[in-house]
């Protein structure tokens, strides 16, 4: 049984990371895996019990509820034009120096959105203000790890940061306190390089957007503001929330969701805005990605497969027998997030280090909550995506948006990817080792 469910996920896998080459939907590949496993697992021990699979997709439909509700407010600011009033005030007098106002600026928009929308706000931005594609390529490979960078430090920044917050494998406050800087680290060692790449001239200013986000600015111009601010309000408002409330986030970001639809039916009643524009949350809804829902969905299930089985317990004991050190363990997986989906990952590092016990109380330590290996998880997960162009989805959006070749990716942006990876490990390494 334990060789069918490995053979078949492996396949899986191998499916998902060709997705591009054989130009089907990697959803498909997921739910297909997913069915595939638990059948499998069903035929071989015939005692499935419907309370666990019950109790494994509920927990995977928290991430999706979360995820829903966030895609669809990020939309619906969207929709609005609310992000122009971001874009448009970013200004610089040559290409260096917006290289270095995109790096932050997409730094910490990731931080608050996610790694994925800010990644399509900021390429979009880049094809008007770069004629040069092969410029145009730069600025994008150094605004992927950006965004991967500022996912990492905010329980909201990126789906692997969510899924530890929801596990309660890290808190807002401590995943902030420490890792921050480490990221900021991440960007700072790969931009620098960077900008010896880009010709120090003039940046042009205008920028694209949706044709209906036009005309909702310039009839609403007062209402757009209002929906940025509130969104983004209510995106924040999620943290203080769950460590209020002590809910799961998934609760807050529907709260914050239907406060927005609200408010946005009371505007669009007030002051009578045309069905046209669509200014609705049900209209933004219809436009979100349901096909990566579908994706988590499937993945995450088919790691719930394997847990069920008893395989992920078998790697842990695996890699603390032959590795036992956190750093070494967390950063061997992060260069594996550049193969491997992070999400699946990540996932698969909750259940197998999930009540863990052992004579070492001080390795033991590492893996409660805020304990040094969530922290560390967090941070390789999300910036080891950005080793490779198909490593993360901000590094797939960019690659579909500017048809960035893989190879290129590898030649000019993995290398110094990687020293800023390991520049930030290198850092929490001294700060949790040395400077204590």
């Amino acid at each position: 049984m334990v060789i069918a469910l490995v053979t078949v996920f492996v396949i899986g896998y191998l499916l998902i990371t060709l997705e591009h080459t054989l130009k089907i939907n990697k959803s498909t590949f997921a739910l297909i895996m997913c069915g595939v496993l638990w059948s499998i697992y069903s035929l071989c021990t015939h005692n499935v019990k419907e309370e666990a699979l019950l109790t494994f997709l509920g927990e995977t439909c928290e991430i999706l509820m979360f995820l829903i509700a966030a895609m669809t407010i990020v939309e619906h600011i969207d929709r609005y034009g609310g992000f122009s009033f971001i874009t448009e005030h970013i200004h610089a007098k040559n290409k260096r120096r917006m290289l270095w106002i995109l790096s932050i600026t997409t730094f910490f928009m990731s931080a608050v959105l996610d790694n994925m929308t800010t990644t399509i706000i900021m390429i979009m931005m880049l094809r008007r203000l770069l004629p040069d594609q092969k410029e145009r390529w730069i600025f994008a490979g150094v605004l992927v790890l950006a965004a991967n960078s500022g996912g990492a430090w905010s329980p909201i920044g990126d789906v692997t940061t969510i899924m530890l917050w929801m596990a309660d494998k890290v808190t807002a406050m401590s995943l902030i306190e420490n890792l921050l800087l480490p990221s900021i680290i991440s960007v700072i060692v790969p931009v620098a390089i960077a900008t010896r790449w880009i010709k120090n001239e003039p940046m042009p200013k205008p920028m694209a957007r949706r044709e209906e986000a036009i005309m909702m600015s310039q009839e609403h111009p007062h209402i757009s503001k209002a929906i940025l601010i509130l969104g983004v309000a209510g995106l924040l408002f999620v943290p203080i929330f769950k460590t209020v409330t002590h809910l799961p986030p998934y609760m807050g970001m529907m709260m914050s969701l239907g406060v927005i639809w609200l408010v946005t039916e009371i505007l669009i009643s007030r002051y009578k805005i045309d069905p046209k524009l669509g200014g609705r949350v049900s209209q933004a809804m219809r436009h979100i990605d349901m096909s990566s829902i579908l994706f988590f969905l499937g993945i995450l299930m088919s790691v719930s497969a394997l847990q069920q089985a008893g395989i992920l317990h078998a790697v842990a004991g695996s890699l603390n027998d032959s590795i036992h050190e956190p750093v070494s363990i967390a950063g061997l997986i992060g260069i594996l997030s550049s193969i491997i989906d992070n999400v699946p990952l990540v996932a698969a590092c909750i259940k197998m280090f999930t009540g863990m016990s052992g004579a070492d109380p001080t390795y033991l330590s590492y893996f409660v909550e805020d304990g040094l290996f969530w922290h560390l998880l967090t941070f390789t997960a999300g910036v080891g995506g950005s080793l490779l162009i198909i490593g993360s989805a901000a590094g797939v959006v960019a690659m579909g948006i500017e048809k960035i070749p893989f190879f290129w990716y590898f030649k000019r942006i993995t290398f110094i990817a990687f020293l800023g990876y390991l520049a930030g490990i290198l850092f929490i390494w001294l700060e949790n080792f040395i400077l204590v």
